[in-house]
């Protein structure tokens, strides 16, 4: 057996039968032995949209997509879609053929310095040589990709060695989960000191990450706040993992976050953070001047707890699975009496969520992206699932989109890749073929990717596309009205071409373009309703200006609402 087919039958051991990949001549070896096993291969219109097809089935799953390319350009073409993954802590491996081991390091056809040029995006990047056991390299890239602080692993697969016996003993895959397997729980007087610090506070407000958002980290903070009803924001990366509808979920917290998050930050006295990177879009920082409330924090990423601890001298702090501390705090309350005096609290959070509703301009016969939203939310279900691309739509999304499930909402945070949205609902869809998938999209961002369209059509996915074209890039055109004094240099595209024109041609079975308002409402339930792939463009106003929102360098209560919720 050569260890391209004991690559391909580490694969089979570790459960993936699904993998995205772009064939070259020096993953040639892999790619038949990948097909010889039995495990379907979904080839995307470049290598960056395979990268990112990975990462969305990742998002919408509990485990690991995997992508497969060939050298030179094709590595370096999923480089955006690995930073994008490490920025997010999203698991992913990405193999990668590669010249002949004698051939790396010179200038022949086709070969580049993977390992300098992925150090800082990637988790961990691995070279494959004639010394190694590709079986170990395989089982233990997976297990490394998921575990800790989880990330994207790349592996650099010189063809030679692709093409050498190896040696195949059926390792136990569990032997590699249990390397990587770390269980921190919190003691008793652990568990005491943050009750203390809680039944003490008088306007706790928990925020919740990227680190929760899973079924099981979803599972454990509704069921500690299904006891404590704890008035709770998240950041973006945290949409979908409380129930939107609860009363005491407030929205998004940060520059372009809700007001009742963005307000209730600043009177919290108890600031308790789950899985949160503390990213710099969330601008003010709890601990700098103006909100002094005590903080409680739960990472797993060491690093990123002890810096922390540094800057913000948390009064508790953990390091470990933020559903693990929930845990052990839910059974330790169990057996003690732990009651909270925050009913003025509470009432104060539920009144700031029914008085600052989100709208807009309901007096224009321009289509408006947040009346889009908002008809939207209100035909999504738990099995819907929503990727976006990186601009105002995106914002928007987050702003109004009602999310009632973990792993629900897929978009490009740390990062912020445009053309994210296509091929992440790809692999959302593979991932879950019963989930109704859209993929939310502006012109600008769509185009990055728009060879996508044809990888649906091709696969007749029943993914949706849902394309606001505003005509450019408006998010940077907002920041060139009030910086630029309103002159727009490369942010304008053209108006006439149709892009539900491009996807009827495709293989899309439902294609339309709407631009009258009056149409809205109806199209958009005939493109939920649709069977097969289905495509709809929407002609949004140019001059629409996402609110709420926080000037660049200021703090929360610099948040300016806009003028139909000033109104309203």
């Amino acid at each position: 057996m050569n260890n391209a087919q004991i690559l391909a039958k580490s694969f089979v051991d570790l459960g993936v039968k699904r993998v995205f990949g772009f064939s070259g001549a020096t993953i040639l070896p892999a790619f038949h032995a990948i097909d010889a096993c039995g495990i379907d291969i979904f080839v995307g219109a470049n290598e960056q949209s395979c990268a990112f097809a990975a990462q969305g089935y990742s998002r919408a799953s509990d485990r690991v997509g995997v992508a497969v390319v060939t050298s030179g350009p094709a590595i370096t073409n999923t480089l955006t879609a690995v930073a994008d993954a490490n920025a997010d802590s999203i698991p992913m491996l990405v193999f990668a053929g590669q010249v002949a081991q004698t051939k790396v390091g010179t200038d022949v056809f086709q070969t580049i310095n993977v390992e300098s040029i992925f150090a800082d995006a990637a988790k961990k990047v691995i070279m494959v040589s004639e010394l190694m056991d590709v079986e170990e390299v395989v089982k233990d890239a997976y297990y490394l990709a998921k575990s800790g602080k989880p990330g994207p692993v790349v592996i650099d697969f010189p063809m030679d060695v692709q093409l050498m016996d190896g040696q195949y003993r059926a390792i136990n895959s569990e032997r590699f989960r249990l390397k990587y397997e770390e269980e921190h729980h919190l003691g008793d007087n652990q568990c005491k000191q943050f009750f203390d610090l809680l039944q003490n506070a008088k306007r706790p407000l928990l925020y919740i990450g990227g680190g929760l958002n899973s079924r099981e980290g979803s599972e454990k903070i509704r069921a500690f706040n299904r006891r404590y009803r704890v008035p709770s924001i998240w950041s973006l990366m945290g949409k979908g993992v409380l129930n939107e509808r609860s009363d005491w979920s407030l929205g998004m917290l940060g520059m372009f976050g809700v007001p009742a998050a963005n307000l209730a930050i600043q009177d919290t006295d108890l600031f308790v953070a789950f899985g949160v990177r503390w990213d710099d879009r969330v601008y003010q920082k709890v601990g700098e001047s103006g909100l002094e409330a005590e903080i409680a924090y739960f990472d797993i990423n060491p690093e990123k707890v002890q810096e922390v601890r540094f800057s913000r001298s948390p009064q508790f702090s953990f390091v470990g699975k933020a559903e693990m501390a929930l845990d052990d705090l839910v059974r330790y309350a169990e057996t003690h009496d732990i009651q909270l005096d925050i009913g003025e609290w509470q009432k104060h959070c539920k009144e700031l969520k029914q008085r600052y509703r989100l709208d807009f301009n309901r007096n224009t016969n321009d289509i408006q992206q947040a009346e889009v939203m908002e008809i939207l939310s209100g035909c999504m279900t738990e099995d819907t699932k929503i990727t976006t691309g990186v601009g105002n739509h995106q914002m928007f999304a987050a702003q109004h989109l009602v999310t009632l499930a973990p792993k629900s909402f897929l978009t490009s945070g740390g990062y912020g890749s445009m053309g994210f949205g296509l091929p992440s609902a790809i692999g959302a869809q593979i991932a879950d073929p019963d989930a109704t998938v859209i993929a939310i999209d502006g012109d600008g961002s769509l185009l990055m990717n728009l060879g996508e369209l044809f990888t649906i059509g091709k696969y007749q996915l029943p993914v949706k596309v849902l394309l606001l074209n505003n005509h450019g890039d408006c998010m940077v055109r907002n920041i060139q009205d009030i910086l630029y004094d309103g002159k727009h240099v490369g942010t304008k595209k053209i108006t006439s071409f149709s892009f539900a024109n491009v996807a009827a041609n495709l293989g899309f079975s439902f294609n339309r373009r709407v631009s009258d308002r009056c149409e809205l409402k109806q199209s958009l339930q005939d493109f939920i309703s649709a069977d097969g792939p289905a495509f709809l463009e929407i002609v949004t106003d140019v001059d629409e200006v996402l609110y709420p929102r926080i000037p660049a360098g200021k703090g929360y209560s610099s948040m300016i609402l806009g003028p139909y919720m000033e109104n309203s």
